[in-house]
């Protein structure tokens, strides 16, 4: 899954002060930032999501002085900041939530839940026999929800895994995350749930997958086991309901599958890639330039994997990277500017390329 906040505790753990500029939030060579204003501040906060007409935005946060135990999906006015006050919460506030999005109309959102199976937060175990595990839930479902947080409609019901769902910039077609065929896949369908495709067929972690902005691609991440091991390893953790993302990269292809390319080969975990608004490039989070996991930081590459430019100087984690329609602003989540604490938060930088 994209959001996945065991990625940020250990974060966490490497976590320290760091030296920037903290009347601008902005550290040294970030050149793409004129400004940064930090809007959460604290607790884990990631996948900020712009609404289509810019004016809003929805993202998830565990943070339990807003009343939760596990993700939920709260949603953020463009000009909004939660230092002393508390978003409104558009969940259900009930399972774990995951991955929303804006629907064409502005005024209902679409996200992963597990509230069907129970009401209480699932376990997320961090470590299977000494390695760094994400959860993958047969208890998620896509629903929509309004803005009020009443659920009017559910996109999935197939036994095992539905989440990860995006919407092309067109407002025409979802892509979002499956394991119904045994792996995890890409699918797409309709706004309504109908007419669902599968539109890759190959062993590993198929995910966090979004549409250019004329709606012809999509990008994502992936593993791709090949020795007999990393076989033997990938299909016995999903078997439990795990996956293992230390070995990501990042893939392209038509929005019906076709000319599937591999773009990134860095090396350790590359994820979370959004299209630039050009439609011509990509921004996304990697640690191939660490050597023991940490940090992440955003960096941009042609849709061809050329020109790979890195954005972010953090020391720690920078993530989820998200234009605005519009391509004048970025939301992402940060580590900068949380006095060492534990706390991940959401940003939104004015952008210049």
């Amino acid at each position: 899954m994209r959001s996945l906040f065991s990625i940020l505790f250990l974060a966490l753990i490497f976590s320290c002060t760091e030296s920037l500029n903290e009347d601008n939030l902005i550290y040294e060579n970030e050149t793409n930032f004129t400004s940064v204003k930090q809007v959460t501040f604290g607790g884990d906060n990631a996948e900020a999501y712009w609404s289509f007409d810019d004016k809003n935005l929805v993202f998830q946060s565990n943070y339990n002085k807003w009343g939760v135990e596990c993700d939920q999906m709260f949603l953020m006015g463009v000009d909004d900041t939660f230092e002393n006050d508390i978003p409104k919460m558009i969940s259900t506030g009930n399972g774990r939530t995951t991955c929303s999005y804006f629907m064409p109309d502005n005024k209902h959102i679409l996200y992963a839940s597990t509230h069907l199976d129970n009401s209480k937060c699932p376990e997320t175990p961090l470590r299977k026999n000494g390695r760094y595990v994400w959860p993958v839930y047969d208890s998620y479902d896509i629903f929509v929800s309004d803005l009020n947080g009443n659920i009017v409609t559910q996109l999935t019901n197939e036994e095992g895994y539905d989440a990860e769902a995006t919407i092309s910039p067109k407002g025409d077609k979802i892509v979002f995350t499956s394991n119904r065929s045994g792996d995890l896949e890409l699918y797409t369908m309709n706004l309504d749930g109908s007419n669902v495709k599968q539109i890759t067929n190959v062993l590993g972690y198929d995910g966090g997958a979004f549409f250019s902005p004329d709606g012809s691609k999509i990008i994502f991440r992936a593993s791709r086991p090949k020795t007999d091991e990393e076989v033997e390893e990938y299909t016995s953790l999903l078997s439990e309901g795990l996956v293992q993302p230390t070995e990501m990269e990042l893939f392209i292809c038509n929005s019906d599958g076709s000319d599937l390319k591999q773009i990134t080969f860095l090396g350790n975990s590359n994820w979370s890639p959004f299209f630039h608004p050009s439609g011509e490039k990509i921004v996304f989070s990697s640690n191939y330039e660490s050597i023991m996991g940490f940090p992440f930081n955003i960096y941009m590459i042609d849709i061809d994997g050329k020109n790979l430019k890195r954005i972010t100087y953090g020391k720690t984690f920078d993530s989820f990277p998200v234009f605005s329609n519009d391509g004048t602003r970025l939301a992402f989540s940060s580590n900068r500017n949380n006095g060492g604490t534990r706390d991940t938060n959401v940003f939104i930088a004015e952008w210049k390329d």
